[in-house]
């Protein structure tokens, strides 16, 4: 193993793709209702029906950007070791994180000239910079250089397709993401939108539909027009506490076309709190954004 590949907390990824595919995960930071803490990534130990029950509740927690100091702490064992380094990294759009990765991995080769450490946007957030460290970890399995992975993987992030909806819209107004007026008349008018990360990294509406049956028909469509080599690739299904809806997508999107590997898990915390309890999102590589 020639360099070492780094997703975050927002990545989504079970334990079973972590360990399988050595992926490490740096730690994200937060407050939940004023009170400090870690998420370290591993969402198989996540209590998600507690969280998003706390979510249901009121609980305001607020996330916080990782930091320069955090990389370089996380990233320069592995350059001692010989090691280069691989980082997906969570949407430029929607975090400052990209930017202060490429800050610590500027000054990491500054101090390991003979070392490389590269930073991948993956204009995206949950499995949408996880499966991308998925795509890396099989590259580097083939004999790829960290140069090589991270070109491959960034020309492929285009292709990275996520489409959600969430089931309050509230938890979007708080965050910025709509509108109050747009959330109240949502609400009322039972308006479920068709979110997707667009070609920039932010999210986006991309439709609206009356209801969860057809916002969820809206996104079995996508995955029947859009998805691309299905039997090569892995698709992941990510919840807001919604563990029955999460599996009646999984059954449709199989019906249409069987990936070689699928994967259903809560939402992670993280950027849960952004979403909130409902949220249903399917990732998948496909024809452009």
């Amino acid at each position: 193993m020639s360099f070492t590949i780094f997703v975050d907390g927002s990545s989504n990824l079970p334990r079973k793709q972590l360990e399988t595919l050595s992926i490490r995960v740096l730690p994200c930071s937060y407050t939940l209702d004023g009170k400090p803490g870690v998420y370290e990534g591993d969402v198989d130990s996540f209590d998600f029906h507690a969280y998003y029950d706390l979510l249901r509740g009121g609980a305001q927690m607020k996330t916080t950007l990782l930091n320069t100091h955090l990389f370089l702490t996380h990233w320069k064992p592995e350059l001692e070791k010989g090691l280069d380094v691989l980082y997906v990294c969570m949407s430029s759009g929607i975090s400052g994180t990209f930017q202060a990765a490429t800050l610590a991995a500027q000054e990491l080769e500054e101090a390991f000239p003979e070392r490389t450490v590269r930073v991948v946007d993956s204009m995206g957030s949950g499995f949408g910079s996880g499966l991308l460290a998925c795509r890396a970890a099989d590259l580097r399995a083939e004999g790829k250089n960290v140069r090589e992975t991270a070109d491959i993987v960034d020309a492929e992030v285009p292709q990275m397709l996520q489409f959600f909806t969430v089931d309050d819209l509230n938890f979007l107004k708080r965050t910025g993401r709509l509108s109050g007026a747009g959330a109240l008349v949502g609400t009322m008018l039972n308006i479920k939108p068709l979110l997707w990360g667009d070609p920039t990294g932010h999210i986006t509406a991309y439709a609206k539909h009356r209801g969860r049956k057809k916002v969820m028909d809206a996104i079995v469509e996508e995955y029947r027009r859009r998805v691309a080599e299905p039997e090569n690739n892995r698709v992941a299904i990510s919840h807001g506490d919604c563990l029955s809806d999460a599996q009646a997508l999984a059954e449709r999107i199989c019906a249409i076309a069987r990936p070689k590997e699928l994967i259903i898990c809560p939402h992670e915390p993280f950027t849960g709190s952004h979403v909130g309890p409902g949220m249903l999102a399917l990732f998948f590589h496909g024809t452009g954004r």
